[in-house]
């Protein structure tokens, strides 16, 4: 299993960070080899993506929610194995620290190599770095969902 963590701040308030991360279709936007996000519902999303040149499509189903505080996740289908927590941090009234902690399964030579070598925590700082200029650019989300998905 490999993980990566990565923390960036953002020049927005709280609930507009927060709110954007629930945004779950504008992924595409900022994060590198996401195809397409279809959200199927509050806590399910399918995604499609291309890694190294490897499509995958799997779905995910978010395991706890609370505004402003956290989303976790997991998959559920698919051949990518995969979890995940973003959580955010006000630093000031328009100052938010965003932490993503993702866990996944490499699968096949070329995945374990590339994560051996650091490509996916480059991807990741890539991503979270991409989310800070996508919204601080913004400066405005693009939606938000508010609900509150407590954890079993």
């Amino acid at each position: 299993m490999s993980q990566v963590t990565e923390s960036v701040d953002v020049n927005v308030p709280i609930r507009t960070a927060y709110d954007q991360w629930t945004q779950f279709e504008s992924f595409p936007a900022f994060m590198e080899g996401v195809e397409s996000v279809t959200q199927i519902d509050d806590t399910h999303n399918h995604w499609r993506v291309s890694i190294g040149g490897t499509e995958r499509e799997f779905d995910t189903e978010i395991t706890e929610q609370h505004p402003e505080e956290r989303i976790a996740w997991k998959t559920t289908t698919g051949d990518t194995q995969q979890a995940g927590v973003v959580t955010f941090h006000k630093l000031d009234e328009t100052t938010t620290r965003v932490t993503l902690q993702m866990d996944w399964q490499p699968e096949g030579l070329k995945e374990k190599a590339a994560a051996a070598l650091g490509a996916d925590d480059r991807r990741v700082k890539g991503d979270i770095a991409r989310f800070k200029e996508f919204i601080e650019s913004r400066g405005v989300e693009t939606g938000g969902w508010r609900g509150d998905v407590p954890r079993e």
